[in-house]
């Protein structure tokens, strides 16, 4: 099997994961086929269930493949994402498990996983025509930037290179492209909704609201603006202070935060809209003495925002189950490699869970991502 990837990241992070208990939990042969309706599941607020059935049904690791029977022993696939991240060595995990049980099946699975160190619709753009130019079976983009990506998608469709959508970012809608297919997160804009909701209700509906966004133009994180936005300001007594965006910088998150801080001594919450806004906006909030005062929500599973959860210094964070989204792009690829258009053999959407967790989850996902006790 071919990958080129930054080798030495993701054999860390698969050692990692190896080492945790409940990791051999999928191998035991219980699992959900790729299409699995049962999955598709948006924002759930889920403070009041136990820990351990909260974390294992936010993050599954016991994955089993659908019944379909590649029409191929071999395929080549080129996958782009956004940039270098651990978010995205999360999703390699399932594509790299994916592959590894087709390969049980005497299917070979060969992929190019790459993006740049810092997002870019220019560099991504670049990266799919070169990719089209060597004629891949599939190639699966998350999408930088919504207008500029669609755009390209569409020119190297019409030489007939077949192109999916994974991951975080499919395109808007309002850019008509001819994708075939997304397998992610459909329900960002839930995500932010949940995410202030939970901001709003922890405030009793009163106080002012600072929000941090990760990259102006990614659809993710600005169908989570507008889901948060719209739901602080369905409360009349909250009031946003600021929208600004760190461009994936948790040390500008910090400033930003900072910022808010400086011009709002009573400053209430803070909703984080990427994976590491919430640790610039904690480092910021201790700076000022002002912890159990600013509330903070935020994205997802960084170790040290799971840590910061479980002291209670974030209040809860939404967590995506990246496995997934890597296993069934593997699966939804190899059906669009195959001619498969979607409909009875996969959706065009392939919808992924997100979870929103609280303080007493936190040690669970800790110990199931990360082996910590």
């Amino acid at each position: 099997m071919k990958v080129t990837y930054y080798s030495a990241v993701i054999l860390a992070v698969l050692f990692l994961f190896s080492g945790c208990a409940t990791w051999t939990d999928r191998e035991n042969g219980s699992g959900t086929d790729g299409n699995s309706k049962e999955k598709a599941v948006t924002s759930q607020a889920v403070e009041k269930e136990s820990d351990r059935d909260v974390v294992d049904e936010a993050v599954s690791f016991n994955r089993i493949l659908d019944n379909y029977t590649p029409r191929k022993k071999e395929y080549n696939f080129y996958f782009t994402y956004k940039m270098v991240h651990p978010w995205w060595d999360a999703v390699a995990m399932g594509i790299e498990d994916a592959a590894d049980r087709y390969a049980a099946r005497g299917i070979t699975i060969n992929y190019e996983y790459l993006a740049p160190k810092t997002v870019s619709a220019s560099d991504q753009k670049k990266r799919i025509l070169k990719a089209a130019q060597e004629k891949y079976d599939v190639i699966g983009v998350d999408v930088a930037e919504s207008s500029t990506i669609s755009k390209v998608i569409n020119e190297v469709m019409i030489d007939g290179q077949k192109v999916m959508t994974f991951s975080s970012s499919d395109i808007e809608e309002e850019d008509e492209c001819g994708r075939i297919a997304y397998v992610g997160n459909t329900h960002n804009k839930e995500d932010g909704e949940a995410l202030a909701k939970a901001l709003c209700e922890k405030l009793n509906g009163k106080g002012k609201v600072g929000i941090i966004v990760g990259n102006e133009g990614a659809p993710c994180h600005e169908q989570r603006l507008a889901g948060a936005k719209s739901m602080i300001e369905s409360y009349p007594d909250m009031e946003i202070v600021g929208i600004e965006y760190d461009y994936e910088s948790s040390e500008k998150a910090y400033e930003i935060t900072k910022k808010y801080i400086g011009e709002n001594p009573d400053l209430a919450g803070m909703v984080c809209c990427n994976m590491v806004n919430p640790l610039g906006a904690v480092k910021a909030v201790q700076e000022a003495g002002l912890e159990g005062k600013v509330v903070i929500v935020g994205m997802d599973h960084d170790k040290q925002a799971l840590r910061y959860l479980k002291e209670g210094q974030i209040y809860c964070l939404a967590v995506q189950d990246c496995y997934s989204i890597g296993f069934d792009t593997i699966q939804i690829a190899i059906k669009i490699a195959d001619g498969l258009k979607p409909g009875d053999a996969y959706d065009e959407l392939t919808q992924e869970k997100t979870t929103v967790i609280y303080q007493k989850d936190a040690k669970a996902m800790l110990y199931k991502l990360y082996g910590e006790e």
